[in-house]
């Protein structure tokens, strides 16, 4: 099937068949509920946007810190802005994550 033979049945399908084509893929966890999979999202979520107000609050430490030539406030930042960016880069890879290590144990 060609590329744009695929993108005209995703646009006939509707925003619905978009979705549906980018959806996550449980892989082996699919056979957990649906309620299971409803809560590990909302946790997901929280925890993404918990990141994500981390990493702004170190910009806003950054700023400070530049504003009062306080190095020791920069370097408080730029360590929240770091960390905040690894954990949301390994919260988003978490299913990926969890299929590969599944994945070495059989």
């Amino acid at each position: 099937m060609h590329a744009t033979q695929q993108v005209v049945e995703m646009a006939a399908d509707g925003i619905g068949g978009l979705v549906n084509g980018i959806s996550p893929d449980w892989n082996v966890f699919g056979k957990i509920g649906t309620k299971a999979k409803i809560i590990v999202g909302v946790v997901m979520a929280g925890a993404i946007l918990f990141l994500l107000g981390s990493a702004v609050v170190g910009a806003v430490h950054i700023r400070v810190g530049n504003q009062q030539h306080n190095s020791m406030e920069t370097k408080k930042g730029q360590t929240m802005v770091a960390s905040s960016l690894l954990g949301l880069f390994a919260v988003a890879s978490m299913a990926t994550l969890f299929t590969i290590v599944y994945g070495f144990g059989i």
